[in-house]
């Protein structure tokens, strides 16, 4: 006779610190085994864990308005573990009483939208959504992005579920692991959203160009989607609207990441559209990163739009719209792009910190105090508008581009992306511009039995001291992260990494004599402090 499945912990399930999961307001892990010293953090049990309990957390959320099962929809990105997890998050789902939507391959900025969406023959709006994702980092890691129709979850949030889950995966057992699979195959439905999603960013770029049904014939685009999630960006969205996409590359998704990494601030990814551009004779570019809420251009001649200069351009497009308004930004944009925002645009620059979460926050609550926002956006091509929700969108920040190429046609302005290149005219941009990571050695003695983060805060009180002692340096009047200085025709930025036992420095001057310069200064100020791992810094300032 069969023995009778186990109603008691399972014993073979393996100790998880769950709150190491947590990356600001994201989850990640190691998904996949095979790389020296990372093991796997993210199990099948671990990942139904915080589906089961972002589940309960929504059920609280939505309690109110439970009159029939909430709705979660659950979409992933090109990477190799994106099955396994799909089919542990919806067994979480399912087994907490909840319906769910499988779309399949998705980018993160559709699955907040799934949330808004009205229309029930796609099963939608959904009540939460839950995106799989690592972003740009290796193939071996994954994680999760959540989503109400109230925006993306915060830090506190995560927080809460990971605690939660910690407690759900102790109380596993092997009855319950099996009854979530057979509950899941019953409750799951599968839907194709992209198409929904696809479909509104058209319409977006036919209504700028006053209803014309292909406002982009004749325009050649490519698209590089680094084999990620975004490839459906040229047959989806430019063809439809009349474009030429020939010359588009890695739009397949490949979770190895075979070409390069998609990601718009990587050296070898820019190049790599930047090649593509030029050998097709494209007017345009457009990359994207793996699950689609980043992206960078190229201009005819192979001008990057990317970091200050895509910042610029996005802040040149919604100053015309509304014309004032604040564009704010993280911590490490440069001195010119103020000037630029503000001198020639007429726009006002609000340097905040580094998170695109954070930047986002801060957008919006300088509009619940009176200050008009319409932008905010990050150095690494995280982009969200006011009208969009905050929705950091990749796609919609190419829309937005799109757009501008569109009305100038339809004006009758000739010259492709020359357009796009004239509206950043005038930006100064720096002759050297690095960032140098120095990191802190915890187990130094110099630390004394303190934290990395207390020594971080010595140091940049120290070089903050040592700023205020120099005419040669000027500290930044307005600044919330770190210590920034101007002078030597350039700045820098030291701040203490959100996570890590890292000081990142990020100097920009119009000549590597003058970053140089910057770099003695900093050096000089963070010499005593023993645990500091200048070598990075001494290696630049010795070049």
């Amino acid at each position: 006779m069969a023995a009778a499945p186990s109603t008691t912990a399972v014993p073979y399930l393996e100790k998880v610190d769950f709150m190491k999961l947590q990356n600001g307001s994201d989850i990640r892990g190691v998904a996949v085994d095979g790389v020296e010293g990372e093991p796997v953090t993210l199990t099948e049990p671990v990942t139904e864990a915080i589906a089961a309990a972002f589940s309960a957390w929504l059920l609280e959320m939505k309690r109110a308005d439970a009159s029939k099962p909430l709705r979660v929809s659950v979409g992933h990105d090109s990477r190799i573990s994106a099955q396994v997890l799909q089919d542990a998050v919806s067994q979480g789902i399912a087994v907490a009483g909840l319906d769910v939507v499988q779309y399949g391959l998705a980018s993160t900025p559709a699955m907040f939208n799934s949330t808004l969406t009205e229309d029930e023959a796609f099963l939608c709006p959904v009540d939460g959504a839950i995106m799989i994702t690592a972003s740009h980092l290796p193939y071996n890691r994954n994680g999760f992005k959540f989503f109400t129709n109230a925006g993306g979850l915060g830090k506190a949030d995560i927080k809460i579920i990971l605690e939660r889950a910690a407690d759900i995966y102790k109380s596993f057992t092997d009855q319950g692991l099996m009854k979530s699979k057979q509950k899941a195959s019953e409750s799951i439905k599968r839907v194709d959203y992209m198409t929904v999603y696809t479909s509104d960013l058209v319409k977006a770029v036919r209504k700028a160009a006053e209803n014309i049904e292909k406002p982009l014939e004749g325009f050649h685009i490519v698209v590089d989607a680094g084999n990620g999630a975004g490839g459906f960006f040229a047959e989806k969205v430019l063809q439809p609207l009349g474009a030429i996409t020939s010359g588009s590359q890695f739009l397949e998704p490949d979770g190895m990441f075979p070409n390069h990494i998609p990601n718009p601030e990587d050296k070898t990814a820019m190049k790599a559209i930047t090649q593509a551009v030029l050998e097709n004779k494209a007017d345009l570019g457009i990359i994207f990163d793996t699950d689609v809420d980043r992206s960078a251009a190229v201009d005819s001649i192979g001008r990057e739009f990317n970091r200050n200069r895509l910042i610029a351009l996005m802040s040149a497009i919604v100053l015309e719209e509304h014309p004032g308004t604040t564009i704010v930004t993280d911590s490490v944009t440069s001195d010119g792009l103020t000037t630029f925002i503000e001198k020639k645009l007429g726009g006002k620059h609000h340097r905040f910190k580094r998170g695109y979460k954070n930047v986002i926050d801060e957008a919006v609550r300088l509009n619940s105090v009176g200050e008009e926002s319409h932008l905010a956006i990050e150095t690494s091509g995280h982009g969200a508008l006011r009208e969009n929700h905050w929705l950091d969108d990749g796609a919609y920040l190419m829309v937005k581009v799109l757009n501008k190429l569109a009305s100038a046609r339809a004006s009758g302005i000739a010259g492709g992306s020359k357009v796009l290149t004239d509206l950043v005219e005038g930006l100064q941009e720096p002759g050297v511009a690095v960032e140098l990571r120095l990191k802190i050695d915890q187990n130094h003695p110099d630390l004394k039995g303190g934290s990395f983060r207390e020594y971080g805060e010595a140091v940049l009180q120290l070089l903050e001291n040592h700023i205020e002692s120099d005419p040669k340096l000027q500290k930044a009047p307005v600044n919330y992260e770190g210590v920034r200085a101007s002078g030597f025709d350039g700045w820098f930025l030291l701040r203490l990494s959100l996570h890590d036992p890292v000081l990142p420095l990020n100097i920009e001057a119009a000549s590597h004599e003058d970053a140089v310069k910057l770099g003695l200064a900093v050096s000089s100020a963070v010499k005593e402090f023993h645990a500091l791992d200048t070598s990075a810094l001494d290696k630049f300032i010795q070049t």
